[in-house]
């Protein structure tokens, strides 16, 4: 998979080159040179959560061989039009804005699925070699991309593209995975959204790495939209030019994957990303300063390296700080924040080149990077690797003594503790935690009330919307939230914890006639 992966990769960066290229040569508008690279990364901003919810809820490997035929189709009728002289930039834009479309359906269950290949423990290696992977290819795929659209054509690189797809294609046709099988209903797609931002929402780590994620997408977008008109109009090159300056950055890239597992077991998580932020900063200052093709080779070599190390260090966070059941959402809206900061800091450094200058444009990004570096001091990123998020496993779905449905509710859960008054404190501060694990995992209306009569008695009440999405509720659980709950239960001084499920019954009339037209009873 990961040999099919690099061909794949390869192909879609040679057909990267000819598209940027291309677009030089049909408009002499910078803005709309910039557009090529926030045409690919728009999709990815507008469409990952819903193809991360799918990436949950339905077969990863069908996702994938959709995604696949799409990009397929959309590279054929490209060749096809760039072939015939068909083609204009918004025909252009079209065409690389369905193949991102493509690419957005496709990530997420991509990257859920290292996964399903590796154990967890290996992930964060997994998630690096992912990385050289695409670098590897992105170091050469470039510079022969400017070969092939200087000696052949666009049309030649859109056709390899199209070629490319078939590797992995084949592969993902034959690979039969072996998903755990899950006795619950599937999840509506809307419910599985809600549910994906819900748990995000209540993570304020994960919010930790959609900000960075963001900022470091809008800043860090400069070099890879810009890159054409540097290469036209600073380094006063062609095609190879930018093509050799594009591996430059793949270049750089391979540097960090293999440089990603020892700067880890160095440097914190923070550490990583300031530093990595700060070394961006400076290679886009260079590269919007400099004129001499060695010089900005060398800076976009350390904006390769930057750039992998911080987008592969978020994705490993990402994963390691959530549990299978919802990894694919929480990729796929750490996609959104990153790619759709690509797309807007695209449009942005293309509107600021054209108005004002390229090296303009790449020296202001440079100074929002650093921003981006400075913001760790207020939000410093998580560390996570002694996190267990596999499944608790404890639930044990309760005999009933009323037959219900799955889909039956409202669904209403009481616990009951007793709590001594020297436990308070610990037991409010332990309950607050209780109230966004509970509302993460899916509950609503959460409260926490105390008995007037006997005040050592408090009762922690939950809405869930049908007795299936209860089961559901619980079996979200992780190992992680094991502490929480002992400790709670430790603080418990009464008999055996008492838990009330109770199924809401409206009683008020069904229609406002029942109210206002009862029998009319004469006094007089």
């Amino acid at each position: 998979m990961w040999l099919a992966s690099l061909a794949s990769n390869l192909g879609g960066l040679i057909q990267a080159v000819g598209a940027a290229w291309i677009m030089t040569a049909l408009t002499t508008s910078e803005n709309l040179v910039a557009l090529v690279q926030a045409s690919t990364a728009l999709p990815i901003m507008l469409f990952s959560v819903v193809s991360g919810a799918l990436a949950d809820s339905v077969d990863r490997r069908k996702v994938m061989l959709t995604a696949q035929f799409l990009m397929l189709t959309a590279s054929v009728l490209l060749t096809i039009f760039a072939s015939a002289g068909w083609l204009t930039p918004w025909l252009l834009l079209a065409f690389t804005f369905i193949i991102g479309s493509g690419t957005a359906l496709h990530n997420p269950s991509w990257q859920a699925s290292v996964g399903d290949i590796v154990p967890r423990a290996d992930l964060p290696e997994a998630v690096s070699l992912n990385s050289a992977g695409f670098n590897i290819t992105r170091s050469v795929g470039p510079a022969l991309g400017g070969v092939i659209v200087a000696t052949a054509g666009a049309a030649t690189a859109f056709a390899i593209n199209a070629l490319s797809y078939f590797s992995l294609i084949y592969v993902l046709l034959r690979w039969k995975p072996d998903y755990p099988k899950n006795p619950l209903p599937r999840e509506t797609l809307g419910s599985a959204i809600s549910a994906g931002l819900r748990y995000v929402a209540m993570s304020p780590n994960l919010e930790k790495v959609m900000i960075r994620g963001f900022l470091f997408g809008v800043s860090a977008g400069s070099v890879l939209s810009l890159l054409p008109i540097v290469a036209r109009d600073i380094l006063q090159g062609g095609p190879l030019t930018y093509g050799i300056m594009f591996g430059a950055f793949g270049v750089g890239g391979i540097a960090g994957a293999f440089l990603n597992v020892r700067i880890r077991e160095r440097l914190k998580s923070e550490q990583i990303v300031r530093a990595s932020f700060t070394g961006f900063a400076l290679s886009a200052a260079i590269i919007g300063t400099s004129t001499s093709t060695v010089i900005t080779f060398l800076a976009l070599v350390l904006a390769g390296m930057c750039w992998v190390i911080t987008l592969s260090l978020l994705n490993t966070v990402v994963q390691l700080s959530t549990p299978r059941w919802v990894v694919g959402r929480a990729l796929s809206l750490y996609q959104t924040m990153t790619f759709g900061g690509i797309a807007a800091g695209s449009w942005l450094w293309g509107y600021w080149a054209e108005t004002v200058s390229p090296s303009n444009a790449l020296v202001a990004s440079s100074l929002l990077m650093l921003f981006g570096a400075a913001i760790g001091l207020r939000l410093p990123m998580p560390d996570f690797r002694t996190l267990n998020l596999d499944p608790l496993n404890r639930f044990v779905e309760p005999a009933l003594g009323l037959e219900i449905q799955p889909r039956s509710g409202p669904v209403v859960i009481q616990v009951d503790y007793e709590i001594h008054d020297e436990d308070l404190t610990e037991f409010l501060s332990l309950m607050a935690e209780r109230r966004r694990i509970r509302i993460r995992d899916g509950a609503r209306n959460w409260a926490l009330m105390r008995d007037l009569q006997f005040p050592e008695i408090w009762t922690e009440t939950y809405h869930v919307p049908t007795w299936v999405e209860y089961v559901r509720h619980n079996q979200r659980r992780t190992q992680a939230d094991a502490e929480t709950t002992d400790r709670i239960l430790a603080l418990h001084r009464g008999d055996k914890l008492r838990v009330h499920r109770m199924i809401e019954r409206q009683t008020i009339p069904a229609t406002l006639d029942d109210v206002f037209h009862q029998p009319h009873i004469d006094h007089h």
